[in-house]
Parts: C-alpha cells; sequence; structure tokens
C-alpha cells in the first residue's frame, strides 16, 4: 500500500443462502471476493446472528464488519462493492429487503461525503422518510451506523477507537449508547 492508502470500514449482511450455500459462507466468499480486486483486508471481524432489519423483513442476518486499506477512492469501493454483490445475487429491488449479500461502507478515514450539509440531512432524516429515500449519492460515514447494533457490535471488532468526524464519538462510545436489548441481539456465531 501506497501513503495514500486510506482504512475504510465495510459492514456485510446476509440473510438468504445463495448457490446452496447459507450466509455465513457468502460473506466469507464475498471477504474473499473483494480481496481479490486489489484491497487489502486488513481485519475480519466475528460473524454474528442479528434480528431482521426492520423487523418481520425476513430471516435473520449474518452479519460482520471488515477493514480495509486501499488506494482507491470511496466511490471505486462502492462501485467495487456493488460489482461483489451482484456476482452474490444481490437484486437492488426493496429498501431494506432481503438480501443474499449487502455490503455497505461505513467509513472512509475521516471522511465526510459528500459535506458535511449533506451528511446532516441524512442524519437527521425522519425515520418514515429513511424508509422510502435512499441517497442518490454516497453519504459517509453511513448516516445510521450510531443507532445499529448490528453494525456497531461486528465494527468494535476491527475499528473500536475510530471516531466519528462529525459526531465525535468512537465505535465503543456510541455502542454504549444503545438499549441494551439491542446490543444482546447481536449475537456470536
Amino acid at each position: 500500500m501506497s501513503n495514500s492508502s486510506l482504512k475504510a470500514v465495510i459492514a456485510l449482511g446476509a440473510n438468504l443462502s445463495m448457490r446452496e450455500s447459507g450466509p455465513k459462507v457468502t460473506l466469507q466468499k464475498g471477504i474473499d471476493a473483494i480481496s481479490r480486486h486489489g484491497v487489502v483486508i486488513r481485519a475480519v471481524s466475528r460473524f454474528f446472528e442479528t434480528p431482521c432489519f426492520p423487523p418481520g423483513a425476513g430471516p435473520d442476518y449474518v452479519n460482520a464488519a471488515a477493514l480495509i486499506e486501499t488506494d482507491k477512492n470511496p466511490l471505486e469501493v462502492l462501485q467495487l462493492l456493488h460489482e461483489v454483490e451482484h456476482e452474490y445475487g444481490r437484486e437492488r429491488i426493496q429498501r431494506w429487503g432481503m438480501r443474499t449479500l449487502d455490503l455497505d461502507m461505513i467509513c472512509y478515514g475521516d471522511l465526510v461525503l459528500p459535506d458535511r450539509a449533506e451528511f446532516a440531512r441524512w442524519l437527521n432524516l425522519p425515520s418514515e422518510v429513511q424508509k422510502q429515500q435512499a441517497p442518490e449519492e454516497l453519504i459517509l460515514p453511513h448516516p445510521r451506523l450510531q443507532d445499529r447494533a448490528f453494525v456497531l457490535v461486528p465494527m468494535a471488532d476491527v475499528a473500536p477507537d475510530w471516531r466519528h468526524p462529525v459526531l465525535g464519538r468512537t465505535v465503543i462510545e456510541m455502542l454504549a449508547d444503545l438499549p441494551a436489548e439491542d446490543i444482546e441481539a447481536v449475537t456470536p456465531l
């Protein structure tokens, strides 16, 4: 890696089988696919079983997080993630629907994209609107990461001290802010 490489965190999730492989196998294959595209995997969290989000939208998920290092810019990483998702049968039909493989860029160093004002708009979007709208551009850090135990628990395995560039809180601090029942629902496999 060159001096210009940056570390990023990717959240991985799956709740549908693909090609007779369960979600855990698909997540591992997704990690392997990312590494074949010039991205260095620095750490992978434990795999966790998590309740489907939103509740009732399908079977429970297997979730994980990967700390990566890359020379690619955030949009190139996002394109790579979409290509790997497609390779593993992901169809973008329903927001927050069932998935064979879901890869989300959670953070890319301390970058805020596209800018702080647009990030703040997505951060403060009412939950009912979130269910209906998806951003048309990359928003970083992921505007919901601080609300989701299924992201923060695995992320704590690979980047516990990463500090949110807008909220000013580490992964461990954001995790401590969540209700205990949310955290307890994320169980290691």
